[in-house]
């Protein structure tokens, strides 16, 4: 996947300025595609140029203008070729994973805290996200939402994110616990 699909998939919800979209992308999007705002605004010229986003210049008077974006029919039917192509399988880059990998060797202390700093950042993407998805459903139960809902798909995007980082906080604090408690065995050898 390219950033081209996440922007594109971003503002098939209607139309936003660029920084609006960094803050869709921090939010919503940032569980499954990262991306700096300067990253977004170079990818907004490109979509533009090629015709799959159209920009407006919107007239401020207390500030100054900005462009709002929204997806043409071409960058619609970009998304659908996007859709239709095989996905290729996930993998893993985590430097930390290569710390935890290497701590045998090298020492705990400093990887034990660099797992417990991740189980905290993932708990508060757990409440991030668990307010967005309150506020996607509305008053309808999760259930209802999902046979009924109009618009689902960023809302199952953040429940594949939910479940994520769940699991990376709590695998986190385990790898803590097990370096910990190797660390007072091995000390007591």
């Amino acid at each position: 996947m390219a950033l081209r699909h996440a922007v594109l998939a971003a503002l098939l919800d209607g139309e936003y300025s660029g920084y609006q979209l960094a803050k869709t992308f921090d939010i919503g999007v940032a569980n499954f595609w990262h991306a700096l705002p300067q990253q977004l605004y170079a990818e907004l010229a490109k979509l533009e140029g090629q015709g799959l986003v159209a920009g407006r210049q919107v007239v401020q008077e207390t500030r100054p203008n900005k462009r709002l974006f929204h997806v043409t029919d071409a960058g619609r039917a970009e998304l659908e070729r996007f859709a239709q192509a095989a996905a290729k399988p996930s993998s893993i880059r985590d430097d930390l994973l290569v710390k935890v990998q290497s701590a045998d060797l090298i020492g705990t202390a400093a990887v034990i805290e660099q797992l417990t700093e991740r189980a905290s950042a993932a708990e508060g993407k757990i409440e991030l996200l668990g307010t967005l998805l309150r506020q996607l459903r509305g008053d309808a139960d999760e259930e209802e939402f999902l046979r009924h809902g109009e618009r689902i798909g960023p809302y199952l995007t953040c429940l594949r994110g939910l479940a994520f980082e769940r699991e990376h906080r709590d695998w986190c604090l385990r790898i803590a616990d097990v370096l910990r408690e190797r660390r007072t065995t091995h000390a007591e050898r």
